[in-house]
């Protein structure tokens, strides 16, 4: 019997929305990779997939993360949304360094700045700081707005027909996180992507109202934006449950964008994978089932 590849790709975030896609289309491609993943459910996920190999670990714990990165030539640097998310990929580049770990593909953001008025564009930014201090070689992916992000308004859009935020009528090139995926599979398998930087967008630069008729075209009912001042979006995002260090970085990334900062349309995504971004209407097709589910289910 033919033995298994060793992984020499590790993935992180691998549960998350970016994450999923991206370990699916290494299985897919017959890619062997490990997961560094927190819960044993996510292990079993993950263990369904061709050529992974799932490890528990914590980004707090730098024994684990080192024992995840044994052996590994490209690290996909992605943590979950948290206050604790800057010190923790600090954590993981510093033992990235100790190890050896030759190469990190870091997930960051659009207009990452240190100097950025913006919290969550300063983080990323000085993460990759950090990284090229250390001398890894490194790729980093800074796509712009989510499309997927629509996702968490699922309930308001559909038992409500209508989703709000503090953007006014600023056009911001939304992305889909299956081409963010596509984007990190290659510059994890392939070269040519050493020590540079990606700006990562969909096709057409959009505004929410625009979205907004472009969904009620895909659910086949009213939906409409409403524009609402950064501290009534504020307040509900609070009352939606979400911690205040996210809410408030959540109004300073709609600021960034109601200032038109985030409008450019990039080839990026083509030049490397070969295809076009998928538009707002693909994502709005695509997830129409996801849309009326939760209506359907109390979401």
């Amino acid at each position: 019997m033919q033995q298994a590849s060793t992984p020499t790709i590790l993935i992180t975030g691998a549960s998350g929305t970016i994450g999923s896609h991206l370990t699916r289309l290494l299985a897919a491609q017959n890619v062997p990779f490990r997961a560094l993943v927190r819960s044993p459910e996510s292990t079993r996920q993950l263990a369904a997939l061709h050529g992974a190999e799932p490890v528990i670990g914590d980004f707090n714990d730098e024994k684990s993360i080192a024992r995840a990165l044994d052996g590994i030539d490209k690290a996909f640097l992605l943590t979950r949304s948290s206050a604790k998310a800057q010190a923790q990929q600090a954590t993981f580049v510093d033992v990235a360094s100790r190890v050896g770990t030759p190469h990190i593909v870091k997930l960051s953001q659009w207009a990452a700045d240190v100097d950025s008025p913006v919290r969550f564009l300063r983080y990323h930014a000085l993460v990759e700081q950090k990284i090229r201090d250390a001398g890894i070689t490194h790729t980093f992916l800074r796509p712009n707005l989510f499309m997927q992000g629509l996702l968490g308004f699922c309930e308001p859009i559909v038992r409500q027909g209508r989703f709000f935020a503090s953007i006014g009528n600023a056009e911001v090139s939304v992305v889909d996180t299956r081409d963010i995926a596509a984007v990190a599979a290659i510059t994890l398998t392939q070269g040519g992507h050493d020590n540079t930087t990606y700006d990562l967008t969909g096709p057409e630069a959009l505004t929410h109202h625009t979205m907004a008729a472009k969904l009620s075209q895909a659910l086949g009912r009213p939906i409409r934006f409403a524009q609402v001042d950064s501290g009534a979006m504020r307040a509900a995002l609070l009352a939606a449950g979400f911690p205040e260090w996210q809410a408030d970085g959540l109004i300073e990334d709609y600021a960034h964008y109601a200032r038109q900062e985030a409008t450019a349309v990039t080839p990026t995504i083509t030049q490397i994978t070969g295809q076009a971004p998928r538009s707002f209407d693909d994502f709005a097709y695509d997830y129409r089932n996801v849309f009326l589910n939760a209506g359907q289910d109390g979401f």
